[in-house]
């Protein structure tokens, strides 16, 4: 299994760029990855960072190889260099730890996708986050590469752990919803941003879908947020109930089998900014 995450999958494979990449070393692969992306909306209007709104489109960039050549073409100093926010790729936390994984995987390092939900981002708030999951020769230990060291969370004075998130404040989308079925938390505060009242897009049909999210991503599938496929948001409350166990589990590679939760080669898409829903084949595996 530690093979299986230690080389690069179809998203993360950095193709020709890899020699770009080479450079940096292992103790600043999370750092590098913060300073590639720039968030897309929680850093508030793009304009007044610079941004022309063409560059919106970035944000759909679903490959590492074409996240890394556009941050090139933006900035030909390869990383860890310190970069202007018009320098970095507009992206989400999606990016940042594709990018994450595309640089640990090219060392040889285990290292995979998480998706859940994270406290640190609003307080008092679950917000949908995703995050990588690094094995460091003991233990799989989750890091934070959306922000550079120093980044505290609002009304708090320490500043977090970015290189080794306490499982507190970052919880995996299987045990967000095990915990809420349990009655341990209540899923009303698990959003993708509080001032969104789409009802898909809070509480356990939110969590429910990161259930499938976070299986794909076990398996080395990892997608865009607003991906969709299968029979994501219309499961049963006691298939998921099943999901979540075999991934808490590790069973995560039989528990992909379903025909209801595996990728497609097609899945559909909603991107930003219209969210309009368009049909994307996937690259084949090694393509």
């Amino acid at each position: 299994m530690l093979d299986f995450y230690a080389t690069q999958s179809t998203f993360t494979d950095p193709g020709p760029l890899a020699a770009w990449i080479d450079g940096v070393p292992r103790e600043l692969i999370r750092e590098s990855a913060a300073r590639l992306v720039f968030h897309y909306w929680a850093n508030g209007d793009l304009a007044r960072h610079g941004f022309t709104p063409g560059r919106v489109g970035e944000v759909n960039l679903r490959y590492a190889d074409a996240m890394l050549a556009r941050a090139r073409e933006l900035d030909p100093a390869p990383p860890p260099a310190g970069r202007e926010a018009t320098g970095r790729v507009l992206g989400c936390c999606r990016d940042n730890t594709v990018l994450y994984l595309a640089l640990a995987r090219h060392h040889g390092i285990p290292a995979r996708a998480r998706y859940g939900f994270a406290d640190y981002l609003i307080p008092g708030w679950w917000l949908d986050h995703m995050i990588p999951e690094v094995w460091d020769g003991e233990r799989w230990r989750l890091v934070e590469p959306e922000f550079e060291q120093g980044y505290t969370t609002p009304g708090e004075s320490e500043p977090l752990p970015l290189g080794d998130m306490p499982r507190e404040r970052f919880l995996t989308a299987g045990r967000a919803w095990r915990s809420c079925r349990a009655g341990k938390a209540d899923p009303r505060r698990f959003v993708t941003a509080p001032g969104i009242e789409d009802p898909r897009l809070r509480g356990l049909p939110l969590i429910a879908r990161s259930v499938v999210f976070d299986l794909a991503a076990l398996n080395k599938h990892e997608m865009l947020t607003w991906d969709r496929w299968g029979a994501m948001d219309d499961l049963p409350g006691e298939r998921v109930d099943d999901l979540a166990a075999d991934i808490e589990a590790s069973r995560f590679r039989q528990a992909y089998a379903g025909p209801d939760v595996v990728v497609p080669d097609v899945v559909a898409g909603y991107p930003p900014p219209d969210h309009r829903r368009t049909e994307i084949k996937l690259r084949a595996a090694g393509a």
